[in-house]
């Protein structure tokens, strides 16, 4: 038995887990001690910088008094080469030394403007000097006067200074804290570079006995796949690239009647020539060399109980763990139950389209008789009703009343007959027809039954008013036709058995029932008693007299058909002599049913 698994001792996750240890021993600390390093050094920096602007600014200080103490020697009278030469030595110090400062400050806004007020003192007080220098012994004491007072540079220099100490003491806290910060870092990269030595010496002993753990492990799953692979019930066999066996399960051994070992053997050799087929094992080659799948194969084999069964045989590749070769793993699969279930649908497939044909013969000669019943049978019921009224006016007054009744009778019956036969074309075009879906505005179908149910009400029956009560009603997908049919119908039956009471209220709504859009009808008519409530929307069947209440007992008959047809179904609600109320279900707009009728 071979396993699926190979161990080995370094994987790339874990070489590459070493490396970047290394890494991390060598490099880390070196560039985390040169961050410290520069960090402390970019912080002394800045303490000799602020150091330097101090310095600057106190030789500044000193160059002002040495020139202005030269111009006030030579107010005085002391005029000779030495207190001149140190005049313009001073002199030439005073504009570099302010160059020098602006240059180290040119990051600070506050101290530039500082510089900028002292460089023009600096220049007015020089100034000055050189007036007193020139007018020599004989120079005012305004001139003097102004030469110390006005003018003033001593405050700007002192601002400057203390502004440079103040920064230099928060530098050098600076410093003292990153110099800190390289101490610890130091240690810490030292610990951290044990720290990753003593893993990787771990590492390296964890892999030792790992590998004693790895194989002891790989010859435990070596055993327990072997069981595996024999409890599987589907039939296994490895087969090598000479078409000879490597391995099999106990379920091939039972279905082929392997009873020795048949390592090595040939495959061709076993289950009593069940594989002695050149196309199965050229396919099985193929799989091995061009590197194929074989997928659901389908052979006819005869197995160890002498049954002809159907196989299907799937193949593919699958390298050995322990070896550089391949082999073909081969599973095989008995479907003879499955076939002969798809040949009995075959055969049911066969009997239903005969059934289907009986059904269309049946339903051309339906639409024969509807042909008859709309063509022939008309002309004599109009033959009866044209000729009964003109028998009538032809008798005039000759008729008695006997005979009078006798032609309305005869007459009204024909037009009854006539009507019959109209709802019943109808009642046939609603199955037949097919559904044309559109959305339909039922609000506005409603609207329109009502005004022509209005119109008939004030032609028949003038003093007979009708309150309607139409909620808000939404937008469905359906036939227009055949859902206005659906209208004409319920409201129609509503007005009509709600024609003896004063007023009628008729009332229609909708509300949303759990994603459908369901429809009532609500009259205080004459009602009808619940326990006929299942003839009542049957074809013929009506639950008040012909003489009480006119109709052919089509209408509610024709609702339900359209309604199915749509996906929806009704019901009725009602008791005697406290009206009815119609109630029916149709779905949302988003949920239209097919073009056959059947819901989606």
């Amino acid at each position: 038995m071979y396993s699926t698994t190979r161990y080995n001792p370094f994987p790339q996750w874990r070489l590459l887990a070493l490396g970047a240890a290394i890494v991390l021993i060598v490099v880390a600390p070196f560039m985390l001690l040169r961050k410290a390093t520069l960090d402390s050094r970019e912080a002394w920096e800045r303490v000799t910088h602020t150091h330097n602007v101090a310095a600057a600014m106190r030789a500044l200080a000193s160059d002002v008094r040495s020139l202005e103490a030269g111009a006030l020697a030579i107010a005085a009278g002391v005029d000779n080469a030495s207190v001149r030469m140190r005049i313009a030595e001073s002199r030439e110090r005073i504009a570099p030394t302010v160059l020098e400062v602006q240059r180290l400050t040119r990051d600070d806004a506050d101290q530039q403007v500082r510089i900028g007020a002292l460089q023009s003192n600096i220049a007015l007080r020089a100034h000055q000097a050189d007036r007193i220098v020139d007018a020599g012994a004989g120079a005012s004491r305004e001139a003097i006067e102004r030469l110390v007072t006005d003018y003033p540079i001593q405050r700007l220099i002192e601002e400057i200074i203390t502004e440079e100490q103040a920064r230099l003491e928060s530098r050098q806290a600076r410093a003292e804290r990153i110099g800190q910060r390289a101490t610890m870092t130091s240690w810490a990269a030292m610990i951290a570079q044990l720290l990753l030595l003593g893993g990787v010496v771990w590492f390296s002993a964890r892999q030792l006995w790992r590998r004693v753990d790895a194989e002891r492990t790989a010859s435990r799953a070596s055993a327990r796949a072997a069981v595996v692979l024999d409890t599987v019930r589907e039939p296994i066999v490895l087969v090598d690239g000479a078409m000879r066996v490597v391995m099999h399960n106990a379920a091939f051994s039972e279905l082929y009647g392997v009873e020795e070992d048949i390592q090595d053997r040939p495959l061709a050799a076993i289950g009593g020539g069940a594989w002695e087929d050149d196309e199965i094992l050229r396919r099985l080659s193929d799989v091995l060399t061009r590197g194929r799948e074989l997928w659901d194969h389908e052979q006819r084999q005869r197995t160890a109980d002498g049954v002809e069964r159907a196989m299907l045989i799937n193949a593919r590749r699958m390298p050995l763990p322990d070896s550089a070769d391949a082999v073909v793993l081969v599973t095989v699969s008995d479907v003879s139950a499955q076939k002969d279930s798809e040949q009995r649908i075959h055969d049911l497939n066969r009997q239903l389209q005969g059934k289907v044909e009986q059904v269309s013969d049946v339903n051309r000669e339906l639409e024969a008789f509807s042909y008859s019943v709309s063509h022939d049978l008309r002309a004599p019921l109009r033959h009866i009703a044209g000729f009964g009224g003109k028998l009538e006016r032809h008798l005039g007054d000759a008729v008695d009343a006997k005979g009078r009744h006798y032609l309305e009778v005869m007459v009204g019956s024909a037009g009854r007959m006539s009507a019959l036969i109209d709802d019943l074309l109808v009642y046939s075009r609603l199955g037949r027809s097919a559904l044309r879906l559109q959305l339909v505005d039922m609000q506005s179908l409603v609207a329109e039954t009502r005004a022509m149910l209005d119109a008939n009400n004030a032609a028949d029956n003038p003093g007979h008013r009708i309150e309607w009560r139409i909620g808000p009603l939404p937008v469905v997908t359906g036939d227009e036709n055949m859902l206005r049919q659906v209208w004409l119908n319920l409201l129609g039956n509503a007005v009509k058995y709600s024609r003896d009471r004063e007023p009628a209220v008729i009332e229609v709504g909708c509300v949303r029932d759990d994603g459908n859009h369901r429809f009532h009808v609500r009259d205080n008519g004459a009602g009808f008693d619940m326990k006929y409530a299942d003839k009542l929307f049957g074809v013929f069947q009506r639950l008040h007299a012909a003489d009480e209440f006119p109709g052919t007992g089509i209408g509610l008959a024709s609702v339900r058909r359209v309604l199915v047809r749509h996906g929806g179904r009704i019901w009725a609600e009602a008791a005697p002599g406290e009206g009815a109320t119609f109630r029916f279900i149709l779905s949302a707009a988003g949920d239209a049913p097919a073009p056959d009728g059947t819901p989606t």
